[in-house]
């Protein structure tokens, strides 16, 4: 039985517009009974050479007549479906299949000589009658008559659409590519562009869902080329001298694993997989000739053996085979196989190359998308046939409704106080942040030398932003920062101490901003500079790439304004608490949370969980905390003790307990929406009743996803923003959402480039009845508070602001596991009220860098990042402190705290 609420109604707010989307009608489905087989083959093999021998013995058993024109489908691993029972007696059946190994890569032309022709691989593969599937069932289902989910059903249909394609195509997880589309980027790569496809269920009917997609291949042929372009040259004729050992490295990381085939003995073309590279040269690589003991080098062996004067014995060889007993090859008689996945992280130059390559607008998108349906799915397709199923080839067509825009407040002595955005997008010309902030002591670090960055440049560039900030309502005493240089490969906790205390001493205050400029690349330097300030001295930071402020306009110098009022407590805008009703009629928190993971191929085994609260009636504040959890578990496993802390604040800020939260949780799959719905409501449930026995208020858990396939495509002209896109404020509930289930698609954000991606909000538990337009009305004008820009953002900002918190987190473990510090908590935005902004009010700083809440030491004892007079001390990392520095009146001092006590954290 289903867990999940059921759509409470139909929406009605907003205009009605037709949509084309990217799903397809399947206009029949199979009969009532499907056969299921299981099949095991002999010996174990990965799934495409299963299917390679599944293929074998289909093609074997047709041409024989055995089938009696029956066209069963294969999963590729353990399962058979077919329409009408398999022609064999008894409840198993056992088929041996001769395979033939060179069939897997291609030869030269002209007859294999004897000594290339093998002996076939036997395979012994054994089909078992398994059970009968209930097709009526999945009809019920979707019509809405049951409840649970027929998995064995859905699964039968998944199989057959993807069992043609799979033969065909080379498949990777849902996708399918052909080389017929790949386009070389740089260092050794190329793109392939293919198709998603999947199966949904919506009202009434099973739809596919297409979509193009591509991915990362290696470049297939020579392997001297691959290495060349690897190491930034054009081909394998510019790779005259030796390599070096940081190249070498950067060949091994490249290309380990990868399979090649050679080329030196003909027809012969053995394949191998790459284990490493020999740290000679071919001409210096020496290996033992027979038992005797003699050696001979890699170059003279291949001259004496097969007549081939090496044109690159100066390069290393490739290690290959058993590496108990290596083979050397040298590079030039290695070609790279066509068809290998570049698992890999893909660099910042391929990266670039590849989001141009995909980025398509949405008129190609939709035209592609029509013409893999074919592609995929012939009409000529027996096994469709067979099973009795017809594809409509033409896009689904639905209706939807496009939600007004909400009215965004600014400062009343503003020249233009309110403004309803236009296609999702405003500017802040006329208009000042709703509460500014009064910047005081603040200083500037640019990472480079003085002849990279001229002081008159810095000075210029400051001058703009504080001309700006002080348009935006964003006050700056100090109007002349001091500025400093650092090397950018240096000490960076030493730096920013060092630049905190100029800081401090030039306006005799304690310091609340660094600002940083940057190289324009350097993930590193800036995740450094984020550790140290939010971890070791508890200061915001605001960093900017150079070439911003080599170039810098006044709207660039206006986001950066954003950016560094809600880090120092303001509040940039707001909508009236009439927009926003069921947050401001009664106390109600706002949460979202996140929980990511280790990267592919990280050593890291730690996953990273955050939470965020809103802290006011007009969400535009929030609190965060952060905990480290075991890897690759999806739910929150401390999200009771998070809970705690953030009801704690709430209180604390409000005055009010919650008497309604709304969680957004990001990041969750279909398959985990019922172990993670169960465990974390009860958590919050959990920290409810240790707060206050009897405290119970409603929840609503709703899952936001942004990892699916679904894209819209305007019909009329008026319906599209200038992109071609769907207008921001489109929302979907029916034709291709769930067929009982509460959920819906929203496009809140104005398309920049390529095809606008909906996000898909699927509500799991609401004891707050809310109906569709209240809920989707919410949804949609949070989507316009997200603090640091001025255009409604794709993911309502409480699940974006806890993806930022995690990532941050991530770089507090400084390059390694975080260890001890498992949790941080943060209010950004300082103290606020549930009450409208007073614009004419500025706030004092916080005592806490972002608000006053700071987490407890061990023993204890509260810390805090004071301006009290301390002597000199060991910092977190044992460096020490410079003595008391003696400014006029008072002195001031930096109070270490050691990263793992540290608790404030700036993820705005």
């Amino acid at each position: 039985m289903s867990l999940f609420p059921r759509r409470p109604d139909t929406g009605n707010a907003g205009r009605n517009i037709p949509l084309r989307v990217n799903f397809f009608s399947l206009r029949t489905l199979p009969g009532t009974v499907i056969y299921h087989y299981t099949v095991s083959i002999v010996p174990d093999v990965p799934p495409a050479k299963n299917r390679r021998v599944y293929k074998i013995w289909e093609e074997t058993s047709r041409a024989q007549g055995a089938l009696r024109g029956i066209s069963p489908v294969f999963d590729g691993r353990t399962n058979i479906y077919s329409a009408h029972p398999l022609p064999f007696d008894g409840p198993q059946a056992v088929f041996f299949i001769d395979y033939f190994e060179e069939d897997e890569f291609p030869r030269l032309p002209g007859p294999a000589p004897v000594s290339a022709k093998r002996f076939p691989k036997k395979f012994q593969m054994t089909l078992t009658k398994t059970a009968q599937i209930n097709m009526q069932r999945l009809n019920a289902f979707l019509d809405g008559l049951v409840t649970d989910t027929p998995h064995d059903a859905i699964s039968v249909l998944d199989v057959l659409l993807r069992h043609r394609p799979s033969l065909v195509f080379t498949t990777v997880g849902r996708c399918f590519y052909t080389p017929d589309s790949a386009t070389s980027i740089a260092n050794g790569a190329q793109l392939w562009q293919g198709f998603h496809q999947s199966l949904r269920p919506a009202r009434g009917q099973m739809l596919i869902n297409l979509d193009v997609s591509a991915t990362a291949f290696y470049q297939p042929g020579p392997l001297v080329d691959i290495i060349a372009r690897l190491l930034g040259k054009n081909n394998g004729s510019d790779l005259r001298g030796p390599i070096s050992d940081k190249d070498r490295a950067k060949l091994e990381k490249s290309l380990k694993g990868v399979k090649v085939v050679v080329i030196h003995r003909g027809q012969i073309r053995r394949k191998y997989r790459i284990n490493r590279f020999t740290t000679t040269s071919a001409n210096r690589t020496m290996f033992p000739l027979n038992d005797s003991g003699s050696e001979e080098s890699v170059a003279n062996y291949f001259l004496a053996k097969y007549k081939r004067q090496l044109a690159f014995a100066h390069l290393p060889c490739a290690v290959v085979g058993d590496p108990a007993r290596p083979v050397f090859l040298p590079l030039e008689v290695c070609e790279v196989l066509e068809g290998q996945r570049h698992l890999r992280k893909l660099n910042e130059r391929q990266t670039a190359e590849m989001i141009k390559f995909t980025c398509q607008p949405p008129h190609i998108r939709s035209n592609k998308i029509s013409a893999g349906i074919t592609l995929l799915q012939q009409h000529d397709n027996d096994y469709l046939r067979d099973f009795g199923v017809q594809i409509d080839h033409e896009m689904a067509t639905i209706s939807a409704r496009i939600l007004p825009a909400p009215a965004i407040s600014y400062h009343p002595a503003s020249k233009e106080p309110v403004i309803t955005p236009r296609e999702g997008a405003w500017n802040l010309r006329d208009k000042m942040v709703a509460q500014g902030i009064t910047l005081r002591s603040w200083c500037v670090v640019a990472f480079g030398g003085e002849q990279d960055y001229p002081v008159t440049a810095i000075q210029k560039f400051v001058t703009l932003l504080v001309q700006t900030c002080e348009e935006c309502g964003v006050f700056v005493q100090n109007k002349q920062p001091p500025i400093s240089y650092a090397h950018p490969f240096g000490d960076v906790e030493r730096t920013l101490i060092d630049a905190y205390m100029i800081a401090g001493e030039s306006y005799q205050e304690r310091p609340q901003l660094i600002i940083c400029i940057l190289p324009n690349t350097g993930v590193p330097l800036y995740a450094e500079i984020k550790r140290v300030s939010d971890t070791v001295i508890g200061i915001a930071t605001q960093c900017i790439q150079a070439k911003h402020m080599f170039a810098a306009k006044r709207q660039y110098c206006a986001n950066v304004c954003l950016k560094m009022n809600v880090k120092l407590g303001g509040m940039n805008s707001y909508l009236s608490s009439v927009q926003l009703p069921f947050v401001s009629e009664r106390p109600t928190i706002v949460l979202g949370a996140d929980v990511t993971h280790p990267a592919h191929g990280s050593s890291s085994s730690q996953s990273i969980a955050a939470v965020v609260a809103s802290m006011d009636a007009q969400c535009s504040r929030y609190a965060a905390s952060v905990r480290v959890q075991r890897g690759r578990h999806e739910y929150i496993q401390d999200l009771s003790g998070m809970m705690i802390e953030l009801l704690k604040t709430f209180y604390q800020t409000c005055a009010a307990k919650p008497e309604r939260i709304v969680f957004y949780r990001d990041g969750v799959t279909e398959s985990q929406f019922s172990d993670v719905l169960r465990r974390e409501v009860e958590a919050i449930r959990q920290a409810c009743i240790e707060l206050e026995e009897g405290y119970r208020p409603t929840i609503t858990f709703i899952v936001v996803q942004k990892r699916h396939h679904a894209r819209f495509f305007p019909i009329r002209k008026e319906d599209s923003d200038r992109s071609g896109n769907v207008l921001p404020g489109t929302v979907v509930e029916l034709g291709v959402t769930h067929p009982f289930e509460f959920d819906f698609y929203l496009c809140s954000h104005p398309g920049l480039q390529g095809t606008s991606k909906p996000t898909h909000y699927h509500v799991l538990f609401d004891e707050n009845r809310f109906t569709s337009d209240s809920l989707q009305e919410l949804t949609y004008r949070l989507c316009y508070l997200y603090c640091r820009a001025t255009r409604s953002v794709s993911v309502v900002p409480p699940a974006y602001y806890a993806h930022l918190v995690a990532a941050r987190a991530r770089f507090h473990a400084s390059g390694e596991e975080i260890g001890p510090m498992d949790s941080i908590s943060v209010v950004s935005g300082g103290s606020g009220r549930r009450t409208s902004p007073q614009p004419g009010q500025q706030p004092q700083p916080p005592s806490a860098v972002v608000g006053g809440m700071v987490g407890s030491s061990p023993n204890g004892v509260s810390k805090r990042f004071s301006m009290s007079s301390m002597r000199s001390g060991a910092l977190g990392n044992g460096g020490v402190v410079p003595a008391n520095l003696d400014v006029g009146a008072r002195t001031i001092t930096y109070s270490p705290v050691k990263p793992e006590l540290a608790r404030v954290m700036y993820f705005m």
